[in-house]
Formats: C-alpha cells, structure tokens, sequence
C-alpha cells in the first residue's frame, strides 16, 4: 500500500482539528486515519493530582515521540497499532486503547508535530495553522472551561505561564518547515483545495498501482 502521511500542526487554539474534519468530509470513506499526537503524552499516573495539573503539555518533552514515530512506522508498513487514549481531566493514560489498521492516508495532528526532527522527516505534506494570539486564547479559554472541567484563573494561568511562552519557543518557530500554511479563517479555501487535490490525486495514483499490480 502507497501511503501519504501528513502533519498538521499549529498552536493551541488554531483550529487544527476543524481543519481535519473539514479535509476528512472531502475524502472517501475510508480513506484516512487520525493520528492525535495528545494521545501520547507521557503517563503522569505516578505523580499527586496537584502535580500534574502543573505540567506544562506544550513543551515537547511531554510526548513520548519514539511510540508515536514506532506507531506511524508500523502503519505505513501496513500493520496496525493500539493507539493510546489520554486523558486531561486525570492527566494520565487510559486503560483502553484505539485500534488503528493501516489506511491510504496517514494524517498526524498536533501542536508539536512540526517540531520534533524524527517525526517531520516522516511526513509527506506539513501543514501549519495559523490564528491570531487573541483567537487561540479565547478557543483556549472556552475548551479548557467546558472539555477539561478548568476554571477561568487557571486557564489564564496556564496561558501566560506555559502556552504562551512554549507557542513561542517550540510552535511558531516549527512554521518554517511547513509547506502550507493555513491562515484559519474564511481566506483557508485555496490551501484547503491544494492539500484535498493532492491527497485525492493519491488515492488515484495508489488504487492504479494496485490495479496493475494485481494483473501482473
């Protein structure tokens, strides 16, 4: 199987996971898997609940990135995966897993994906997203107060301690290595056509040469 894997990233708050869907609704079924890099934040079990809700999420040293990169190796070679699932009310992995099988398209998605070297050299398309500080706060705001149970002082605390300054040290630098970038308002149609056009002429290229292989 010919796979295209690609990696959406961009700060907290950019719109990262509406641009997915939106690039999901214009594909076949079954086309492409998701691939959550929040998913694989590292296990805080071991530490005091007051403890991990002062973990800083944004640097990347929070993410086990040899599983995730073992993970899109094994799918790209045509072998499935138990992904794990995390959790932000308990900040500590789950029990349960998400099977993942292997699919034409791979699409990884996170804040930091564009940052770490061994998962950038694996990506086929890098897409970044990008929204104004004041946009991604008040997403910020409003996911935190009504997914993660936060209240409004401690989502400001987190922001200007760790966000902010992790947004500017490790995410916004990561822009640089992207080949598309989307601006995450109404203006994102073009980059959005670009990035479906390209995955589309793909899955066409790829069921060919299944096509002549199977004749052979």
């Amino acid at each position: 199987m010919d796979v295209l894997v690609i990696g959406i990233a961009g700060g907290t708050g950019s719109g990262k996971t509406t641009i997915v869907r939106q690039i999901l609704t214009q594909l076949p079924e079954g086309a492409a898997v998701v691939i959550a890099q929040d998913n694989y934040y590292k296990d805080n079990g071991h530490l005091p609940i007051e403890k991990r809700h002062e973990l800083n999420f944004d640097h990347p040293s929070s993410i086990e990135w040899p599983l995730l990169v073992s993970h899109l190796e094994k799918l790209r070679q045509g072998l499935g995966v138990e992904m794990p699932q995390y959790s932000y009310l308990s900040c500590t992995r789950q029990d349960e897993f998400i099977s993942l099988a292997p699919h034409p398209v791979l699409i990884v998605e996170g804040i930091l994906c564009l940052s770490n070297k061994e998962l950038r050299e694996r990506l086929d398309i890098k897409v970044f997203v990008d929204a104004p500080a004041d946009d991604r706060l008040l997403r910020c705001i409003r996911r935190d107060i009504e997914e993660r149970g936060r209240t409004l002082p401690a989502v400001q605390e987190r922001y200007y301690k760790t966000v902010k300054p992790m947004h500017t040290r490790f995410i916004e630098p990561s822009k640089a290595y992207a080949d598309i970038i989307i601006p995450n308002d109404r203006r994102n149609q073009v980059a959005m056509e670009m990035i479906v056009a390209r995955i589309k002429m793909h899955l066409i290229n790829s069921q060919e040469n299944e096509n002549t292989q199977e004749e052979a």
